[in-house]
């Protein structure tokens, strides 16, 4: 159930304008315990990243 809730919060962030503003606007970076990156299923862990690296691409996130 959490990963899937993690799953659908972390698809929800991959848009790049929503109707509050861009990405960079309403986005921040996810950043998990050692504990929760263990618990990731191997898709949860790539949309994790697809997200953190739009970030740093669009918004100037550092790792």
């Amino acid at each position: 159930m959490v990963k899937g809730l993690m799953l659908a919060l972390l698809i929800a962030f991959t848009g790049c304008t929503t109707a509050k503003g861009s990405f960079c606007a309403v986005s921040s970076p996810l950043r998990l315990s050692a504990k929760a990156v263990d618990a990731l299923s191997d898709a949860e862990a790539r949309a994790l990243l697809a997200h953190n690296l739009k970030g740093e691409r669009l918004c100037g996130w550092k790792p």
